[in-house]
C-alpha cells in the first residue's frame, strides 16, 4: 500500500433559520405576572422518568418526560456550534395570530391556557442538553463523532403554567383596525426576534399575548391572540389544535364555570424522522442500512436541481451572485460564500396580510376541481408566476428574458411514509419539497393578469398540473422517507447549523435557496381537534364556540435568515383564504413586498373567475414555458450548461451498474461487520484512493500545458503565453455564470466518470481497479485467499532477515499506487527488536511518458521516500507480514521468492497483499520485484508462470491486469533545469528530506 494523495469528502445540506431584531412599536403593556426571560426548573429526584424515545407509549403522571429532539428539531431550536462559542444562532420562529369577535377576561384565559400545557408536554418544556459531539474530524471543523450529551427535550406537569406565558398588551384606541395594528407589529417582531423572551435551557419555548381594547372591560370589543413558538416545537397544523382548544376551554369556563371535559394529557410526541421513518430508523440507529437505490436517485435528482439553475435573487442582487459549487465548496470550508456580508443580521420580515373573499376562494376550489389539481398548486403556479413580475426588478422589461425557478412546496409529514403522528399534541412535523418550473418570460405573470387569454389561462393549468405530477412522483418514489433519511444523515454527521450561518452570512446568496416558497395549510375547520376525556372520537375544529368566532387567522415561519426570495403562506378559514407575503428586506422591500402582494391576490382572482383582468399595469410580456419554447430557451440561454450536463450524465450514466455493484458490496459489508469502526475503516481507505486517481489527472495535464506553451518565459519558468491563456479563461469563466457552471458541471461529471470507470475495470486494471469482489474471467472472485492458498514451495525455509534491503518493483497491481510514477524501489527492514518491519518506498514522478513535456519540472522528478510501517506477528506462518495504515491492518504475503544459486540470496519475489472486510475484498495488490532495476521478458514472463501457479491471477497477477513500472538508466543524471533549481532556491527538496525523517522517526 503506498500512501500518495488525499482529497476530502464534501457533502452540503441547506434549510431555513431565523432572523434577528426589528424594530417595536411602543405600546402600554401590562403582564399577569412579572415576564419571564428564564425560568428555574425543579429537579425531582424522586419525580424522574425518562420516556423511551424509540416507543410512542408513554406513562402520564407528574414525573419528567424526556425525549432527544430529532436533526429537524435540532435544526429550528438550533443546535449550537462550540467551535465558535461567540456566534449564538437564533432559534427559528413560528407565529399565528387569530382575531376573535369578543374578549376574554384574564382569569378565563388564564384557565384556558393551563390547561392546554397539561395537555401538551412540548408546552412546558425546557432542553438539555448542548449537542456537542465527542470530537470533529475533518481540518474544517463540521464534521461530526458522536453525541454524548444530545439536545434533551424535558417536560413536567409541575414546570410552567399561563404565568410563564401569557401577556397582556393593553391597546390604545376603540377599532379592530386599532387591533390589527397592534397584534401585526408584535407579529413582525416576533417573528424574527427570540432572543428576548426564549431561553431553551430553562424554557417555556412558546408564549401568547391577548391584544385587548379598554384594559378588557369590553367584552364585546374584539381582541387578537398572538402566539409565538420557537418553530422546533410547532407546526401550523398543531398550532390549530392549540388555538382551538383555547377558544373552545374559554367558552366552555364561561358557560359551565369550568372546563367539562379537559383535553387528554399526551405523552411526548415522536419527531418528525421517527413519524416518517418509523421507530428505529434514524441515522444514529441504522447508519446505511436503510439506505437504497431510491435514495441515491433522490441525492442525484436533488443535486441535478441545480443545472437548471433557478434564480433565487432580483437582477441587482443577482450580479453579486457567485456559483453555486464554488460557494458549497466554501461553505463546508467553513467559509461564507462571497465573503461575508455584515447586512446580513440586518434582514428582517416584510410583511403583507391579504384576505381572498369566500367569493374568489369557493370559485379557486370549483376550478382546480374542474382542471384535476388541488388548491395548493394553483396557488404555487400563481406565486410562480408572479415572481417574474418582481425578479427583474423593473430592468429587464422589453427584454423578453426567460429564467428557471425553484419553488419550495411546504408539506404536512405526518401524511406520508409509516405516518406515526396522528397529530393530537403541539410538535414540529412539518417538511418540504421542491417544484422546478420554467423557462418563463419576465412578467410572465402580469401578462395573464392584464390579458388573460384561453391560451394563456390553460398555460396556467399545465403549469398547475406540472406540480401536481412531481408531487405526485415525488410521493410515488418515497421522497418523503428519502428526504428526511438525507437530511437525519447529514445532520447527524455534520454541523448542519453552521452551514446555515455561512449561507445566511453570504454575499453570493443573501440567504437565498429558492425563488419562492408556498405554505398552504388547507381548510382550518377541517382539522379534527384535541382529543377530549370520555370522548371516543375526536371532534372537529370549529370556527365559533360560544360568544367567540374566528375573524382572521394568519401564520407564517420566519424567512429573514434563510429560505426564500419571496414567501407566501395561507390557511381558508370560515370559506375565507389568510395570506401573509413575508419575505427578507432589504432583499425584497417592503414597497416591492405589497406589490408583489396584490399581484398575487389579483392572478388568484383572475384564475378563479371572480376578476376579469387588471388594467393598472402594462402588457409587456408573454407566459412560456413547458413545451417546446422552454426547451428553445434553455438551449438559447443555457446552451454550455445544457451540453456539459448531457455528456456528464451520459458519462456517469454509462457507469450505473458498476455503482450499483459497488453500493450492493457495501451493503454487504457494512451488514457483516459488528464494529462501526471497523466498516468506516475500511471504507475510508478505499475512498482516500478512489479520489486521488481522478485528481492526478488534470493536474498531470495543466503541466503539460504549462510546459508546452510557446513563447518566452517569465524567469525562464512560465511563459508568457501561458498566464495570457489563464487571465483569459479566469476572466471568462468569472464574468459569464454560464461558462462557470458548464466546467463546474463537466469537472464533477468528469470526477464521477472516472471513479465509474475504475468501478467497472475501464481506466487500467492495474492501478485503477476500485471494484470490490471484482470479476475474472465473467466470474466473481469473492474475499481474500489464505496465506497457504497462494504460497509456493518456494518458500520453505524462508529467511526473513534475508528478506531485507532494496528492491526494484517491476509491475504491480495495486490501485494505491500511480501509473504516472516510476523507477520505484522498495527498502525493506527490521525493526531492531524484529517485531517490525519499515518499507522505504521510493517514487519519482511523472514519468517520461505520463507527462512527456513537464515531467524533468517535477518537484519529485529527481525523487522522494515514503514510509510503510507494519509489524511481525509471531503467530503468522514465515512470509507473512502486517501491513496498516488508515485505521485498518492486513496481511501482506510472500508468495514467492527465488535465490541466487551461488550466493542463496533472494534475488526475485511476488508480494500479495489483501484487505477483506465483512466477507468483501475492499483491495488487492500485487507486487512483482527484483534485487535488478531490469529484467528480461523472459524472466517477467516466468514471474506470472508462478504468480498463475499461486493461483493469483483471478486476484490481479494476470499480465493484462498489471502495470509495468517505467524505468530509467540507473545512472541516469540527476535532473537540473530552472524549475529544479526553483524547487531547491524555495527549500521543496530539504522539506522533503524533512518530511522524510520525520515519517521514519515517528515509525520507529
Amino acid at each position: 500500500m503506498k500512501l500518495l494523495i488525499a482529497f476530502p469528502a464534501l457533502a452540503l445540506s441547506l434549510n431555513q433559520c431565523s432572523a434577528f431584531t426589528v424594530p417595536i412599536n411602543v405600546r402600554q403593556e401590562t403582564s399577569l405576572s412579572k415576564w419571564k426571560l428564564s425560568a428555574s426548573v425543579e429537579n425531582e429526584q424522586n419525580m424522574f422518568f425518562a420516556t423511551d424515545e424509540k416507543t410512542s407509549d408513554s406513562l402520564i403522571d407528574e414525573a419528567e418526560q424526556r425525549r432527544v429532539l430529532g436533526s429537524q428539531e435540532n435544526l429550528m431550536l438550533p443546535r449550537q456550534y462550540g467551535v465558535n462559542p461567540d456566534v449564538e444562532f437564533p432559534q427559528m420562529n413560528h407565529v399565528s395570530a387569530v382575531v376573535l369577535s369578543a374578549t376574554p377576561s384574564a382569569e378565563v384565559l388564564k384557565q384556558a391556557i393551563d390547561d392546554a400545557m397539561q395537555a401538551h408536554p412540548l408546552l412546558r418544556c425546557h432542553v438539555e442538553g448542548d449537542g456537542e459531539p465527542e470530537e470533529r474530524i475533518d481540518l474544517s471543523q463540521m464534521v461530526r463523532k458522536g453525541d454524548p450529551n444530545p439536545c434533551t427535550f424535558v417536560s413536567s406537569k409541575r414546570t410552567f403554567t399561563s404565568a410563564d406565558v401569557l401577556k397582556l398588551v393593553d391597546v390604545e384606541g376603540t377599532t379592530k383596525a386599532d387591533i390589527d395594528k397592534s397584534w401585526r407589529a408584535d407579529f413582525n417582531r416576533d417573528l424574527d426576534d427570540g432572543h428576548y423572551w426564549c431561553d431553551p435551557s430553562s424554557g417555556p419555548l412558546w408564549k401568547i399575548e391577548l391584544h385587548r381594547l379598554n384594559k378588557g372591560t369590553d367584552k364585546d370589543a374584539p381582541c387578537a391572540l398572538l402566539f409565538t413558538f420557537n418553530h422546533c416545537i410547532s407546526d401550523q397544523s398543531s398550532v390549530n389544535i392549540l388555538t382551538d382548544q383555547i377558544i373552545s376551554n374559554m367558552a366552555a369556563i364561561e358557560e359551565n364555570g369550568k372546563i367539562l371535559k379537559p383535553a387528554v394529557s399526551q405523552s411526548m410526541p415522536i419527531s418528525v424522522e421517527d413519524t416518517v421513518m418509523g421507530l428505529g430508523h434514524r441515522f444514529s440507529d441504522t447508519a446505511f442500512s436503510d439506505f437504497d437505490l431510491n435514495t441515491v436517485t433522490y441525492v442525484a435528482g436533488k443535486a441535478a436541481e441545480g443545472l437548471r439553475s433557478p434564480v433565487i435573487l432580483p437582477d441587482m442582487e443577482t450580479e453579486k451572485k457567485g456559483n453555486g459549487v464554488l460557494g458549497a465548496i466554501s461553505i463546508i470550508g467553513g467559509k461564507t460564500a462571497g465573503g461575508d456580508n455584515e447586512a446580513s443580521y440586518e434582514r428582517t420580515s416584510t410583511l403583507q396580510f391579504r384576505n381572498l373573499s369566500k367569493e374568489a376562494t369557493s370559485a379557486l376550489l370549483a376550478k382546480c376541481r374542474e382542471n384535476g389539481v388541488t388548491v395548493t398548486n394553483a396557488l404555487s403556479a400563481a406565486l410562480t408566476l408572479t415572481a417574474t413580475d418582481f425578479i427583474g426588478n423593473g430592468l429587464s422589461r422589453g427584454k423578453d428574458k426567460k429564467r428557471n425557478y425553484k419553488v419550495l412546496q411546504s408539506l404536512n409529514m405526518r401524511r406520508f411514509g409509516e405516518q406515526l403522528d396522528k397529530c393530537e399534541t403541539v410538535a414540529c412535523h412539518a417538511g418540504s419539497m421542491d417544484l422546478m418550473h420554467g423557462p418563463f418570460s419576465d412578467h410572465s405573470g402580469e401578462s395573464l393578469r392584464t390579458d388573460p387569454t384561453d391560451d394563456k389561462r390553460a398555460k396556467f393549468w399545465e403549469l398547475a398540473r406540472e406540480g401536481k405530477d412531481q408531487t405526485a412522483k415525488f410521493v410515488e418514489n418515497d421522497g418523503p422517507k428519502n428526504a428526511v433519511r438525507v437530511f437525519d444523515f447529514a445532520m447527524t454527521i455534520s454541523d448542519m447549523n453552521n452551514l446555515v450561518h455561512l449561507t445566511a452570512l453570504s454575499k453570493d446568496t443573501q440567504g437565498r435557496a429558492y425563488s419562492a416558497g408556498i405554505s398552504n395549510v388547507g381548510v382550518y375547520e377541517r382539522q379534527q381537534a384535541v382529543r377530549r376525556e370520555g370522548d371516543d372520537e375526536r371532534d372537529t375544529i370549529q370556527i365559533k364556540h360560544g360568544r367567540y368566532n374566528i375573524d382572521d387567522m394568519y401564520f407564517a415561519v420566519s424567512n429573514a435568515r434563510t429560505g426564500c426570495l419571496y414567501q407566501i403562506s395561507c390557511m381558508t378559514v370560515d370559506g375565507e383564504m389568510k395570506i401573509v407575503s413575508h419575505p427578507a428586506t432589504p432583499v425584497v422591500s417592503e414597497q416591492t413586498n405589497e406589490q408583489f402582494a396584490d399581484a398575487f391576490v389579483d392572478l388568484v382572482e383572475v384564475m378563479a373567475g371572480t376578476k376579469e383582468k387588471v388594467t393598472d399595469v402594462d402588457d409587456s410580456a408573454s407566459i412560456s414555458g413547458g413545451d417546446s419554447s422552454g426547451i428553445t430557451s434553455v438551449v438559447t440561454e443555457n446552451g454550455l450548461v445544457l451540453v456539459a450536463s448531457v455528456f456528464g450524465l451520459g458519462a456517469i450514466a454509462s457507469h450505473a451498474p458498476a455503482f450499483y455493484d459497488f453500493y450492493q458490496s457495501v451493503m454487504q459489508m457494512k451488514e457483516n461487520i459488528a464494529d462501526p469502526q471497523d466498516f468506516w475503516a475500511a471504507l475510508n481507505f478505499w475512498i482516500f484512493f478512489a479520489v486521488g486517481h481522478p485528481i492526478l489527472q488534470p493536474v498531470l495535464w495543466i503541466s503539460d500545458v504549462l510546459h508546452g506553451s510557446p513563447g518566452p518565459k517569465l524567469a525562464d519558468l512560465v511563459p508568457y503565453t501561458y498566464l495570457l491563456g489563464n487571465a483569459v479563461a479566469i476572466g471568462a469563466i468569472a464574468m459569464s455564470k454560464q461558462i462557470r457552471n458548464a466546467v463546474n458541471i463537466a469537472a464533477v461529471a468528469a470526477f464521477f466518470a472516472y471513479v465509474g470507470a475504475g468501478l467497472d475495470g475501464q481506466a487500467g486494471l492495474g492501478d485503477f481497479n476500485l471494484a470490490l469482489d471484482d470479476t475474472y474471467k465473467g466470474q466473481i472472485v469473492r474475499g481474500c485467499p489464505t496465506y497457504e492458498e497462494v504460497r509456493q514451495p518456494s518458500m520453505d525455509n524462508f529467511d526473513l532477515d534475508k528478506y531485507q534491503g532494496k528492491w526494484y518493483e517491476q509491475k504491480f497491481h495495486d490501485w494505491t499506487q500511480f501509473k504516472e510514477v516510476y523507477d520505484t524501489t522498495l527498502d525493506i527492514k527490521l525493526t531492531p527488536d524484529g517485531k517490525g518491519w519499515i518499507d522505504d518506498f521510493g517514487v519519482k514522478g511523472p514519468a517520461p511518458d505520463s507527462a512527456k513535456l513537464s515531467w524533468d519540472k517535477s518537484p519529485v522528478a529527481n525523487g522522494a521516500h515514503y514510509f510503510l510501517f507494519g509489524r511481525v506477528d509471531d503467530k503468522d506462518p514465515a512470509g507473512v507480514l502486517r501491513e496498516s495504515g488508515f485505521g485498518v491492518e492486513f496481511p501482506n504475503y510472500i508468495v514467492d521468492v527465488q535465490k541466487d544459486p551461488t550466493t542463496g540470496e533472494y534475488t526475485e519475489a511476488i508480494q500479495f497483499q489483501c484487505l477483506e472486510r465483512g466477507g468483501v475484498r475492499v483491495f488487492e495488490g500485487i507486487n512483482f520485484m527484483s534485487r535488478n532495476p531490469t529484467m528480461t521478458d523472459e524472466e517477467i514472463a516466468a514471474m506470472h508462470a508462478r504468480a498463475e501457479k499461486a493461483g493469483m491471477y483471478p486476484y490481479g497477477a494476470s499480465p493484462e491486469q498489471m502495470h509495468t513500472v517505467a524505468r530509467r538508466p540507473v545512472d541516469a543524471a540527476p535532473e537540473d533545469n530552472a524549475w529544479q533549481q526553483m524547487w531547491h532556491n524555495i527549500g521543496f527538496d530539504r522539506l522533503l528530506e524533512l518530511l522524510t525523517e520525520s515519517i521514519e522517526d515517528g515509525g520507529r
